[in-house]
């Protein structure tokens, strides 16, 4: 039984109609095999023309909700399992108490959509300034690769990355990295690249080692994969060889993941003595290395050492870098080193799981390194940022002159300071947070839980250094 409830201006009549004949199926009061009214008493019940009747009527039977047969007109689909009103209603009175039995395989914590940036002082320590970014600069190149772009390419191939970025990027790594390497799996960002060697090589309850104060997200990602995580110990210098040596002893591990270059969060760089003495402890122990070089671009004292994947007799090293930092977060543009058999299975897994990354930004990316404008913005950008780092050294010495008790190291490079402040700062974050500050505190990293937490992490990058002073003298004041 249909009401004819009056029909209203703001969507389509035959899309209202087709509703309110679905809603009456819905709830019983048309049942299987009811015939509708006729065309013409449906046009006179809803005050509308026949023909959106008609039109109403057609989709239903397109949609399997009527069925329409020659002179019986448009009757309710007898397949349709509904059987009356009343059984509707206590069907869907019970339903709202069953509860669907299933267990998640993988529960996580929810995201937090407040980003750092948003923040009216962002400490963040991986937070590009992007006030200076060559926008108008980039977006030639975008419309130049719309324009001249290759429509098979469109299309569902080169899943591993476009040819021209490839060759680009390999040119780039030789050149200033020495990293020299045939092949590349370009992916969505450095955290897909992790996800992917994660999902690669670990069975569930296997072993990934890592460093005890490092970086959340390589962290979440791998156990994700069903990884049991092993917490190395650190020094002054970096990872403990000792420890590590201890922990290959002890437990099957498949990976090892650590961060060399500044590393994440203490910034600080593994010498080439500590590099080869873990590489060959990894090469007896038949465990592979995932290097993340997330900024190796912003050294500012001395050339940056070069990746641990330049010189890999063994093949062991995975490297994955990422253009987050030196372009912007958004871009979700990072890629990966491998030897080729690894390579190989990391790049039939991305199919799998997301089968290729946007052919614009990439063309787009490619004609820009090519065109020397991407390196120029570079060496800006690094410029500008040890101008920073030097400023946020002569902040933090000003509240030492001051009766602050901090200790701290000027990084070489990277982009944030590692900074103790020998008092607890567990709830540091919140405070700051409640007046407009985003900073993280040495626990937001550790791997497992301490008794104390000193640090705070002080990034310098995002901010320029007029905000940058006035957010630490906040954070000071907590303090």
């Amino acid at each position: 039984m249909l009401t004819g409830q009056p029909l209203t201006q703001d969507r389509p009549k035959h899309l209202q109609l087709a509703e309110q004949i679905r809603v009456a199926i819905r709830q019983g009061h048309l049942q299987p095999d009811d015939p509708l009214p006729s065309a013409r008493k449906l046009a006179q019940l809803y005050g509308i023309n026949r023909h959106t009747v008609m039109t109403a009527l057609q989709n239903l039977v397109a949609q399997g909700w009527l069925c329409s047969e020659q002179r019986r007109g448009y009757r309710v689909n007898q397949a349709l399992p509904i059987e009356s009103s009343q059984h509707v209603t206590l069907t869907t009175q019970h339903s709202m108490n069953i509860q669907p039995d299933f267990a998640l395989s993988l529960t996580v914590p929810e995201p937090d959509i407040r980003g750092a940036a948003s923040y009216q002082y962002s400490f963040a320590g991986g937070l590009a300034d992007l006030s200076d970014f060559p926008y108008d600069e980039f977006r030639r190149h975008l419309s130049l690769a719309c324009r001249a772009v290759n429509v098979p390419s469109l299309h569902y191939s080169h899943s591993t990355g476009e040819p021209a970025l490839k060759k680009q990027l390999q040119r780039y790594l030789r050149r200033a990295r020495a990293l020299e390497c045939d092949d590349l799996l370009v992916c969505n960002g450095s955290q897909e690249a992790l996800f992917l060697i994660a999902k690669a090589f670990i069975r569930p309850g296997e072993g990934i080692a890592v460093e005890s104060l490092g970086y959340p997200p390589a962290h979440r990602a791998f156990e994700a994969c069903g990884a049991t995580l092993y917490g190395i110990a650190q020094d002054e210098e970096g990872l403990s060889i000792d420890s590590l040596r201890e922990r290959l002893l002890q437990t099957h591990i498949k990976l090892l993941y650590l961060t060399p270059l500044h590393q994440y969060p203490t910034t600080v760089t593994l010498s080439v003595a500590r590099r080869m003495a873990i590489y060959q402890l990894c090469a007896e122990h038949g465990v592979f290395i995932v290097e993340d070089d997330y900024d190796h671009e912003f050294h500012y004292r001395c050339p940056a050492l070069q990746p641990m994947a330049a010189s890999d007799p063994h093949g062991i090293v995975i490297y994955v870098s990422t253009f987050s930092k030196i372009m912007f977060a958004g871009a979700r543009m990072g890629y990966l080193v491998a030897r080729a058999d690894v390579l190989a299975q990391l790049s039939a897994l991305k199919q799998l799981m997301n089968y290729k990354n946007d052919i614009i930004l990439q063309l787009a990316l490619a004609g820009w390194m090519a065109s020397g404008e991407f390196e120029r913005h570079l060496r800006r950008m690094t410029k500008r940022y040890q101008t920073r780092c030097d400023a946020m050294a002569d902040a933090l010495k000003h509240y030492q002159r001051a009766g602050h008790h901090l200790t701290f190291n000027v990084p070489d490079g990277g982009m944030a300071f590692w900074v103790n402040t020998h008092r607890d700062v567990s709830d540091l974050s919140a405070q700051a947070a409640a007046q407009g500050v985003y900073v993280q505190t040495e626990n937001a990293f550790w791997r497992f839980p301490q008794s104390r937490y000193t640090h705070i992490r002080l990034g310098f990058a995002g901010q320029c250094e007029e905000k940058m002073r006035e957010g630490l003298a906040k954070i000071m004041s907590l303090l």
